[in-house]
């Protein structure tokens, strides 16, 4: 199948499967004669590996070792399942850090009377908290 049928079928977009031919992160597909990218089911499976990964929140360097532990049927599942854990204990660190700041926002919006005064605590609070973040 050409870029746009792999595209198509594993959700990754075009300019995507571009892009991680590009970094190495997929091998390019194959040129049919009039010089078209050609791919295959498995290229297709492997795209939706990826995508499902990035869907998760994987950056492309763990996508990059999920993708050799995947293809190595030697594996420990314990390597899969660590790798899985500190991408677990990562992204508690953004929640944290995302429920900080919206709890941090919302202190300043709930003080702010939203009329036609000039007068805004929210602009206050982002100027004086400008320099501590």
């Amino acid at each position: 199948m050409n870029i746009g049928q792999a595209a198509d079928h594993s959700g990754v977009s075009a300019k995507m499967i571009r892009h991680y031919e590009s970094i190495g992160l997929i091998q390019p597909g194959l040129r049919s004669a009039a010089g078209y990218r050609q791919y295959s089911e498995r290229d297709v499976h492997l795209l939706r590996f990826i995508g499902q990964a990035r869907k998760l929140g994987f950056p492309l360097e763990q996508i990059r070792l999920l993708l050799s532990l995947w293809q190595d049927s030697q594996r420990s599942s314990a390597d899969v399942k660590q790798l899985a854990a500190a991408h677990i204990a990562e992204l508690d660190q953004r929640i944290r850090e995302l429920s900080a700041m919206r709890d941090a926002l919302s202190a300043l919006a709930t003080g702010c009377a939203g009329d036609v005064r000039p007068d805004c605590p929210i602009l206050q609070g982002l100027a004086q908290q400008g320099g501590s973040t």
